[in-house]
């Protein structure tokens, strides 16, 4: 079953167009991963998803119904963290997780002072004195702390610490054991790596790729580091093997994973003394598809 399904979907602002024809399903169950960098597609899509955009065409369902007409309906059985959490200054965190939990419709009381603890929030401060990082522990135990279907997290670690950035996938495997779905955009390529099981890479309002990590992989080359007993002669012109350096019988070079095969023939009658191989990453993915346009903006996107 598809928690989430569109099909075409396209959205412009005036003659900018964000969303061209974008195809994405989200199953039940799962963590889907959403990346791509700024300006992208990935909040606008959320936001349509949320029934705060109007769609200008194509197909959308969430659950049963249409975010734009059934967003009251739907929205009891969501939870929403936005990457830019604001909150009302004069309410303590406690008081305002409380208010999210009655307007979501009820949270889990036990759940919520568990979660608490464990991101180090104190409830008792008023918001006006949080930083950046306590803004997003507000969010993200008060959307734990709700019994949701689906939450929909827009960088939700943004301004997070590592250590609560830890948390927050202990948080996100908890609910996905309990059965619920989970769309996950987000800059930080080692968590999407760490929890989705799909992913989706969005690029000037497109999906470029989709699919299971071990299927976007193949996009990828892994790093290889070797140390020979007797030297790898040719192995440099291999095909496949890029990037290769050698310090006496110690070479390191990135290879494609239809090539990996070749490779270890050639090394093993040579003695291999040492051997660690990096599997791609989804950074690697990522900055394959966006290469370009994050040379063009000076520095990667996170």
């Amino acid at each position: 079953m598809n928690v989430i399904n569109i099909q075409r979907l396209t959205k412009s602002f005036g003659s900018t167009q964000a969303l061209r024809g974008i195809n994405l399903t989200v199953r039940q169950g799962e963590v889907h991963g959403f990346i791509g960098p700024n300006g992208a597609g990935k909040s606008t899509t959320i936001r349509i998803l949320l029934g705060i955009l109007r769609k200008t065409s194509g197909q959308i369902a969430l659950f049963d119904g249409d975010p734009w007409k059934d967003a009251v309906r739907l929205h009891r059985r969501l939870a929403y963290v936005p990457g830019d959490v604001t909150l009302w200054p004069d309410l303590s965190g406690g008081e305002i997780i409380d208010l999210l939990g009655r307007l979501h419709g009820g949270l889990d009381v036990s759940r919520k002072k568990q979660l608490l603890e464990r991101f180090q929030l104190d409830p008792t401060k008023k918001s006006g004195t949080y930083s950046k990082g306590n803004r997003q522990k507000v969010a993200l135990v008060a959307a734990f702390s709700c019994e949701a279907e689906l939450y929909l997290l827009d960088e939700p670690t943004s301004g997070l610490d590592p250590l609560m950035e830890a948390v927050f996938q202990e948080c996100v495997a908890e609910i996905k054991k309990a059965g619920k779905t989970v769309l996950l955009s987000s800059h930080i390529l080692s968590e999407v790596e760490a929890l989705c099981d799909r992913v989706s890479i969005i690029r000037q309002g497109q999906i470029v790729e989709s699919g299971t990590m071990s299927q976007l992989r193949h996009l990828t080359r892994s790093t290889v580091n070797v140390e020979t007993g007797t030297a790898a002669n040719g192995l440099g012109k291999l095909y496949g093997v890029y990037d290769m350096s050698r310090k006496g019988l110690k070479y390191s070079f990135s290879v494609d994973s239809d090539a990996m095969t070749k490779v270890m023939e050639m090394l093993l009658p040579l003695g291999i003394k040492s051997l660690t191989v990096e599997p791609p990453s989804l950074e690697e993915l990522f900055m394959r598809h966006y290469g370009d346009d994050i040379g063009e903006k000076g520095g990667a996107a996170r």
